[in-house]
């Protein structure tokens, strides 16, 4: 008989964020070693859940059998400490942490402190938690009482592709992210505005649906800045692949990424790379693949993208250092062995 487990996960699983990327290869890469992956959808609002919607889930929690083997993706898993502890004993419940759900950036005090409570409960009720990176299992350890052995890091994957085909006459600049304060794309504009004189084009691809209102903002800006005719925001593209492609140069300046899946692809596409010291970009990004500054500082950000743009042969060694780097990332398959081989220690 091949192991089971349930996979809880909040909202639409097929939303086009790095998170939901993730959740979808690991399920397909798991049935494909052999698992049987029953999918539980905890319903919308995560993590910030109507009382119905979480009453729901708690429920859905509730009625699965006795030693169920269950892992929850962490953007509902860390409001539901509740049913959690209820369930400890009966459920062999697994958490999968993309990044702690107090460290979004533009949260209210008060809701930052209720989430890390919340999470910190929930998370002390897991037999085993997951982790995207090893910058979020230090951040588990020293700010959430998980012990190392209590955590497994599970990289994102990638799949190996041609390097794009740079050289543009005018550098072609790709963002990719979620319109959301996480992302810093306010950060990026700001930025792009230091170098206008340098000639370059911008496209920014990421859903606008999650945050209406900072989609707003954004375009807002754009138009303040006079930089219409230069960046496009693209909304959400299915072949993001086809994008990095058609790139010179990836820059994005999250606040904080617990893992940061696109620096990841930009590398596999042999992108330099412009981004912020922030979670665990610094352990995604090699030195030589591209330009790490300090978050929220569009002059710093400015003057690394200056340096990129103005001297070919530097982006040419970044370029030459991030597919490198890209070839040294496990596949989808591969991560997915990591997390197979620690779930059968529990199935």
């Amino acid at each position: 008989m091949s192991p089971s487990l349930v996979f809880a996960y909040p909202g639409d699983l097929m939303t086009k964020t790095g998170g939901y990327a993730y959740d979808r290869h690991i399920v397909s890469e798991l049935r494909s070693a052999g698992w049987t992956v029953n999918m539980m959808p905890l319903g919308p609002g995560f993590p910030y859940p109507r009382e119905r919607d979480l009453r729901n889930a708690e429920s859905l929690i509730a009625a699965l059998p006795d030693e169920t083997v269950l892992l929850v993706d962490g953007l509902a898993y860390g409001v539901l400490h509740e049913v959690a502890e209820r369930e400890r004993e009966r459920l062999r419940i697994l958490a999968l942490v993309h990044h702690p759900l107090a460290l979004e950036t533009g949260l209210d005090p008060a809701d930052r402190v209720r989430l890390e409570v919340s999470e910190r409960l929930a998370l002390t009720c897991t037999r085993h938690v997951f982790v995207t990176s090893p910058a979020t299992a230090k951040t588990l350890e020293s700010s959430y009482g998980l012990t190392s052995s209590h955590i497994t890091v599970v990289l994102p994957g990638t799949e190996p592709v041609q390097p794009a085909q740079r050289g543009s006459n005018v550098p072609h600049i790709v963002s990719v992210g979620s319109l959301t304060p996480r992302k810093g794309h306010d950060v990026l504009l700001r930025a792009l505005d230091t170098v206008r004189e340098l000639p370059w084009r911008a496209t920014i691809v990421g859903s606008e649906k999650l945050e209406p209102s900072t989609t707003r903002t954004l375009r807002a800006l754009v138009k303040e800045l006079d930089l219409e005719d230069r960046v496009v925001l693209a909304g959400e593209i299915d072949d993001v692949g086809e994008v990095f492609a058609a790139a010179d140069l990836f820059a994005l300046a999250s606040r904080y990424e617990g893992y940061g899946m696109v620096f990841a692809e930009a590398l596999a596409h042999g992108l330099p790379v412009i981004a912020c010291r922030a979670g665990a970009v610094p352990d995604v990004v090699p030195a030589g693949a591209g330009r790490l500054v300090p978050p929220d500082d569009p002059a710093a950000f400015g003057t690394a993208l200056r340096e990129v743009l103005q001297d070919n042969d530097l982006a040419d060694e970044m370029a030459k250092a991030a597919y490198a780097a890209g070839k040294q990332l496990p596949t989808w398959a591969q991560s997915a062995s990591v997390l197979s081989d620690r779930l059968k220690d529990f199935a």
